[in-house]
């Protein structure tokens, strides 16, 4: 009877082997098997390419972006219909890859030099993982030069999108990486950002606005080291001028129930903006070298209200010290700031001043509340961390220490 069974186990488990590996493949169809080659030109391999999305948008199904030697070069215009897929097979590589003889990266790679469109637009339903985007032509040191491509990645502005994932995607030499800036009359919802990695040169990676029911962003990283693996690094003086141009990082607008984790920026302006229209959480993040880490606004009293929690800014660098805060705040709603910690320092990677002018800069005139618990405060410049500009301010602190390292009690009763 042992004799029986001992065979049928070893087939059972073999079977993932025999079976799984040509039924992966089954979900999947080469972009190559429709003419997308990388000696084509731009303007070939994007007619290609879209006729293979054109293909698989009847059935949902999978575009492979097979790595290979040299990048796939395509025009930009593209777009993704619903239901489709663009896959290749790179994780997150926030410093990058390298062909082993050539300056360049490698893998699934999609080269991009025209200026003429936002490279890709994406419908509802669609999917973009595991793929590298590379702008061949940008600057690496003169501002003067910097090439102002439209978005790599941009939202329909003519339809609906409900459904879109992002994740494991690369940008080198981008100036906007992803742009979900819906029309109002074509909101979006279900956005997911996961393990995405760039420096935009204008300032903005990603930026949200009409929103309608919780996008994610998750474990997202911009960081001028993008292209270390290629032994290409971006000069002081073009990492201040994307500071220069005063964007933030991350921008959500117009958006309920935004769900924001483990976020990182340095050598920017800001590290996000929460916008007026929006409310949600914002936990585990790292905002380094700049201007300004959060700026909150906040448009009625009642779901205007943030989270924000598990973090470290450190704001050093801008035109004057004055503007230089960790924490802007102005209108309605209420900010609930739990662990969140400031500190400074020089940086020998941008222009700064090593410290920031306070911690929180409160200003309006309508009524805000703020809530403090267990922040670290320091290395600012002001007498008070907490400037207060907003007569109608009622905020509580506690468990927060000063630059002296001394328990921080408001100077009068709010």
């Amino acid at each position: 009877m042992h004799k029986l069974i001992l065979p049928v186990i070893l087939l059972f488990l073999a079977a993932p082997l025999v079976f799984g590996q040509n039924s992966e493949k089954s979900l999947f169809k080469s972009i190559q098997s429709f003419g997308v080659l990388p000696g084509n030109s731009a303007d070939l391999n994007k007619i290609n390419l879209q006729r293979a999305i054109e293909w698989a948008s009847k059935s949902g199904a999978a575009l492979f972006v097979e790595p290979s030697e040299d990048p796939f070069v395509i025009g930009s215009g593209i777009i993704l219909k619903k239901n489709v897929s663009l896959i290749g097979v790179n994780g997150p590589v926030p410093r990058g890859t390298k062909h082993p003889g050539k300056i360049q990266p490698v893998g699934s790679v999609l080269a991009i030099r025209d200026t003429l469109s936002p490279f890709i637009t994406v419908e509802s339903s669609t999917q973009i993982k595991g793929i590298q985007f590379w702008y061949p032509d940008q600057v690496l040191n003169n501002p003067s030069k910097i090439i102002a491509y439209p978005p790599t990645i941009q939202v329909s502005k003519t339809s609906n999108t409900e459904g879109v994932t992002l994740r494991d995607l690369t940008f080198y030499g981008e100036y906007l990486a992803m742009d979900f800036n819906a029309a109002p009359q074509h909101p979006c919802e279900l956005i997911i950002f996961e393990h995405c990695s760039g420096y935009p040169l204008g300032g903005e990676f990603i930026r949200i606005d009409y929103c309608y029911d919780i996008p994610r962003i998750l474990h997202c990283h911009v960081n001028p080291a993008i292209q270390r693996q290629l032994g290409r690094g971006y000069s002081k003086q073009l990492i201040d001028a994307v500071v220069a141009r005063k964007k933030f990082s991350y921008a959500i607008n117009h958006t309920d129930n935004a769900q924001l984790i483990d976020l990182f920026t340095f050598g920017n302006y800001g590290g996000i903006v929460l916008g007026a229209a929006t409310y949600g959480q914002l936990t585990n993040f790292n905002f380094d070298c700049v201007t300004v880490g959060i700026h909150k606004y906040g448009d009625n009293s009642k779901n205007r209200n943030w989270m924000i929690a598990q973090g470290s800014i450190i704001a050093n660098t801008g035109v004057r010290i004055e503007d230089v805060h960790p924490f802007i705040i102005e209108g309605k709603g209420h900010s609930a700031i739990s662990n969140v910690e400031a500190f400074s320092g020089g940086n020998s990677a941008l222009t700064n001043f090593g410290q920031s002018w306070d911690y929180m800069t409160i200003r309006g005139k309508e009524k805000c509340s703020v809530s403090m618990f267990g922040c670290r405060m320091r290395d600012y410049k002001s007498d008070l961390p907490l400037t207060i500009l907003n007569p109608n301010t009622v905020i509580q602190a506690t468990g927060c220490l000063d630059k002296n390292e001394m328990p921080f009690r408001l100077p009068v009763e709010q």
